[in-house]
């Protein structure tokens, strides 16, 4: 299960468990989903470290992803981090996200796309992106810092390229929902000057590793 080098931090009486939280969740589906009633629903329903220990999984060598729940309309997972471990700046496609912490602290990095030499590539219907740049100019617009039980980081149509970092000297546990789910991004490798489909998997599934 969960590396002891890394165990969960002490918290307070739990307030909401990972099935009320997803039931809640799967209630919205019944309206219009939007960033803002996602993020107020988050924001009044926080998941603690301790409720989310099953979803807790580290390794060295990269970031783990860890998923919860999984619809047509949601995906619900956990990202553990190691000290200085970080994604590729990526683009979300359009596609809406929330992340809060509830373990130490990230930084999200975001940016814009200014320019590259495969244009026609760029904001085609439902996709801002299907890579294949080979020169492209991708600008650090701000970084904003989410900690744990403080901050929110969203993705959506207008902001959608970012880079998420744990900068810190602690283990962070991130709490991550998206909308619709997804299964592949567009990744950007600014030192080769190219962008590709990256696909994504997960290290372990309702609690139980891959």
């Amino acid at each position: 299960m969960s590396d002891d080098s890394m165990t969960v931090l002490d918290t307070h009486p739990l307030h909401t468990s990972v099935g009320d939280f997803v039931q809640g969740l799967k209630e919205l589906e019944r309206d219009y989903i939007t960033k803002d009633r996602i993020a107020e629903y988050m924001a009044a329903t926080p998941l603690r470290a301790e409720a989310l220990k099953d979803y807790v999984w580290w390794r060295d060598s990269l970031y783990t992803r860890n998923l919860i729940y999984r619809d047509e309309l949601f995906e619900v997972m956990t990202i553990c981090w190691s000290p200085g471990q970080r994604t590729a700046i990526h683009t979300h496609n359009g596609q809406l996200g929330w992340m809060t912490v509830a373990q130490g602290e990230v930084r999200t990095h975001e940016f814009h796309h200014t320019s590259c030499n495969a244009p026609e590539n760029q904001n085609v219907v439902n996709i801002d992106c299907l890579g294949g740049a080979t020169e492209l100019q991708i600008d650090k617009v701000g970084t904003v810092v989410c900690a744990e039980g403080s901050g929110m980081v969203t993705v959506d149509k207008l902001q959608t390229i970012h880079q998420i970092e744990n900068a810190g000297s602690t283990g962070c546990v991130s709490l991550h929902v998206y909308s619709k789910p997804f299964d592949s991004c567009i990744a950007f490798d600014l030192e080769k000057q190219r962008c590709y489909r990256r696909q994504l998997s997960y290290f372990s599934k309702d609690g139980r590793r891959v």
